[in-house]
């Protein structure tokens, strides 16, 4: 049984597969060989354009979908009151479900007062659309907001994380609300596989470096990776993290890659990871 994390009342499995990127002929195999070795977690959004396929991969599937935490992504030209349930619901028909497991506002609007955005997501569990809410790239100052205004438990932030990258003060503030940490890019863009300390802890494991930044993810609490891949075989080895612990001295190693510039991915939104949110 894949180890699970809690979060203001939802169980969410520590590790899922990402599907950023993958489209076409490529997400139903990829979900189906992620399903066949015991991922129970499945991530897609909007944005992705993979939506449908996502939907015909768990259905064709001999899991049953009650197996299955499905999270999907609202754009942020739809977080509006209004459009976010018909976004919601677009979504729900190209997934073929009548609900998902966690929605998620994809970035934070620019446009939309937060206040609004988080009455809007409210509003989708309210009305059955999602078991749980959550939200993505969200700074702590917009995460502190957000946890007040909301009238629904947020569970989770999905945002990029990996060893290059500190978010200790993410985590300090999620950790507060009770919300958990979704890591995308937990591999640092593959540049970590690279990276000669990560290497070392791989070959004293016995391990592949992937399996390692990996593990250090799951080790640490309210922590959720969700590795993106369409091979089979990295899908596999990606799984593969439940025979082996890092020691604390390594952990305590990896962790102190982080650099100033460690952050990999330019966002749809430009966001002061430090700053409020705009009123």
């Amino acid at each position: 049984m894949i180890p699970k994390v809690k979060a203001n009342g939802a169980e969410i499995p520590v590790i899922g597969l990402g599907t950023w990127r993958s489209s076409g002929g490529d997400v139903v195999p990829a979900v189906h060989a992620a399903l066949d070795v015991g991922y129970r977690h499945i991530d897609t959004a909007v944005m992705y354009s993979n939506e449908v396929e996502v939907g015909e991969a768990n259905r064709t599937h001999s899991v049953p979908r009650s197996e299955i935490f499905l999270t999907t992504k609202i754009w942020p030209d739809d977080v509006a009151r209004g459009q976010m349930q018909a976004a919601t619901e677009a979504s729900l028909k190209r997934l073929g479900v009548d609900q998902v497991d966690l929605l998620l506002i994809h970035w934070p609007s620019p446009d939309v007062p937060l206040r609004a955005q988080i009455e809007a997501l409210c509003k989708t569990k309210r009305s059955g659309l999602t078991r749980h809410i959550g939200v993505s790239n969200f700074p702590p100052l917009y995460i502190e907001e957000a946890a007040r205004v909301a009238d629904e438990p947020i569970v989770a932030n999905q945002v990029e994380y990996h060893p290059y990258l500190d978010q200790s003060a993410l985590f300090e503030v999620c950790r507060k609300h009770g919300i958990v940490i979704t890591a995308y890019c937990p591999l640092g863009r593959s540049k970590l596989l690279r990276d000669p300390v990560v290497a070392r802890i791989a070959a004293a494991n016995g391990k592949t470096p992937a399996q390692v930044l990996l593990r250090w993810h799951v080790q640490q609490p309210n922590n959720i990776a969700i590795p993106k891949s369409s091979n089979p075989e990295r899908i596999a080895e990606n799984f593969a993290i439940f025979d082996f612990a890092l020691a604390p001295d390594e952990m305590a190693a990896i962790s102190g890659l982080a650099r100033p510039d460690g952050r990999m991915v330019d966002g749809v939104v430009a966001l002061d990871w430090n700053g409020a949110p705009p009123t």
